[in-house]
């Protein structure tokens, strides 16, 4: 286990884009994984027929790759650049003390205003896109995914940030969040793949609710 860590930080200290983009791939592919294995389990013990809980998990390998290849293009390249210029930012602009509480709460409010929404907003339009539905489509699936994803997520994440921005050293930020980010991928796979489910028709029923009362 020292081993592999030394070589990854190894990997890390000489490239570290590339580094992040393959482990970003890896961690978010196993993830999708978790989330199907999830998903499918719980059909199952809703299920009536007992026949179906004896079943074997059927992983949809093609949606692993696309998760995965999200995971390598997106977050990986994204994320490195994002977290170094972030603190770089938030020191020299901002003048603020690293670690102190302004500086970390400086820190999380820009990752949860900024980084995050932007991170669900193209990981649900990729998802829909890549799975062959129309651009329509894809806009009611975001208007459908978004705002419970933001909303539950928005209960974690900061939390996570707090303690990554205050205890753990800039060089391995990176390595923290995408730890945290095989749960982030299990959790928005998951979402994806609830398609209408009643939870999330609360969201929009809410949201419909309120849109009335601001016309009336």
């Amino acid at each position: 286990m020292l081993k592999l860590w030394r070589w990854y930080q190894n990997c890390l200290a000489v490239h570290p884009v590339r580094t992040q983009m393959v482990s970003s791939a890896f961690l978010w592919g196993l993830g999708d994984i978790g989330a199907q294995v999830v998903t499918q389990r719980t059909l199952w013990h809703q299920s009536q027929d007992k026949k179906e809980e004896n079943k074997e998990i059927n992983i949809d390998w093609r949606r692993v790759a696309t998760t995965s290849m999200f995971g390598f293009a997106f977050v990986g390249p994204i994320g490195h650049y994002w977290y170094e210029y972030l603190d770089r930012i938030i020191q020299v602009r901002l003048q603020l003390q690293p670690k102190s509480m302004k500086f970390v709460t400086s820190k999380v409010a820009a990752d949860g205003l900024i980084f995050g929404p932007l991170d669900l907003l193209i990981f649900f339009s990729y998802m829909g896109l890549t799975s062959g539905r129309s651009i329509s489509q894809v806009k009611e699936d975001v208007k459908r995914d978004f705002l419970p994803a933001l909303i539950v997520g928005g209960t974690v994440w900061p939390i996570v940030q707090v303690a990554n921005f205050r205890f753990v050293p800039v060089r391995y930020q990176l390595l923290y969040v995408n730890l945290f980010c095989l749960l982030d991928s299990s959790f928005l796979s998951w979402i994806e793949q609830q398609g209408d489910a009643p939870w999330k028709q609360w969201f929009t029923s809410v949201r419909s609710l309120e849109n009335k009362k601001s016309q009336s």
